[in-house]
């Protein structure tokens, strides 16, 4: 069980890239609504301006800083921990949230590829790596919490660089937790968060509004924080369309391509539709 309340009081720092819109600037709030400190890094001034004044009015012009920061840059993200560390002492919670989703192919442009694996995938990295270890050193609790995908996981055809960013977030989460579990004097702990549909800048294309099936950010943070609160690593959030089960059921089939040497994504593949339909309706 993790202790949220001796992590989210009004003495502790938190740093949120891709903090201005979305679950970003949702968990950003809820940072600020518990009297944290809170920092929020992403692109765009105007974005960030309008976040930062929302945040001021939480918790105060004292407690927020906005950075305009590209998190494929790891020099950029060295310099904001600098900055952080220079302002608030030290930080106990960051949450590797920035993420971008334009449609690739395989043979999609490579400034495409770089786009996504840069921001998705480095972006993680790289403010683990400028964070995390002064974090991991202070000896006070907290959580570093990476956004990834169930598109990561069960990997559907369409936006394979999507898809192999989020992979790779789950993958470096999981060492990432391992580490730290296991460096001495370590009170951090990391979280893989998987949102379920959320209704976002990143989901909404041309609809102005929230589609039933979708949650808002605000019930995905505060899922979050429900699963923090018990301890959980794999944060796999359901949405209005989709239960948890449903979600067990198509990540326990694509585990099982490997398991029963099935084609790759056979539950897409016309010979394995009906073997998935009956394994995903089985009780």
């Amino acid at each position: 069980m993790t202790n949220i309340q001796e992590i989210f009081k009004p003495s502790n720092v938190a740093v949120i890239t891709g903090g201005a819109s979305g679950i970003g600037l949702a968990a950003a709030k809820h940072f600020a609504k518990a009297g944290m400190s809170v920092v929020i890094a992403d692109l765009g001034q105007e974005k960030l301006a309008k976040a930062r004044a929302e945040l001021e009015a939480i918790v105060g012009a004292a407690h927020v800083l906005a950075a305009e920061t590209d998190v494929s840059d790891k020099a950029a993200l060295e310099a904001l921990e600098r900055t952080v560390i220079q302002r608030f002492g030290r930080v106990h919670v960051l949450m590797n949230n920035a993420g971008i989703g334009p449609e690739t192919s395989i043979f999609s442009p490579q400034a495409d590829w770089d786009n996504i694996l840069g921001v998705n995938l480095l972006g993680v990295i790289n403010g683990t790596r400028a964070f995390g270890a002064a974090m991991a050193k202070h000896g006070e609790p907290g959580l570093i919490i990476n956004t990834g995908s169930k598109q990561g996981i069960t990997t559907p055809p369409g936006n394979p660089a999507y898809n192999v960013s989020k992979a790779g977030v789950k993958v470096f989460t999981e060492a990432l937790e391992h580490e730290l579990r296991n460096t001495e004097g370590s009170k951090i702990s990391a979280h893989l968060l998987i949102p379920g549909f959320v209704f976002t800048g990143l989901t909404k294309g041309g609809r102005a509004e929230k589609p039933a099936a979708a949650w808002t950010p605000e019930q995905t943070v505060d899922f979050m924080v429900e699963s923090l609160a018990k301890g959980d690593f794999y944060i796999l959030c359901p949405d209005n369309d989709v239960a948890r089960p449903v979600d067990e059921r198509r990540m326990a089939w694509a585990a099982g391509d490997i398991i029963e040497n099935r084609p790759p994504l056979s539950r897409w593949h016309k010979d394995y539709a009906d073997k998935f339909k009956a394994f995903l309706e089985a009780k």
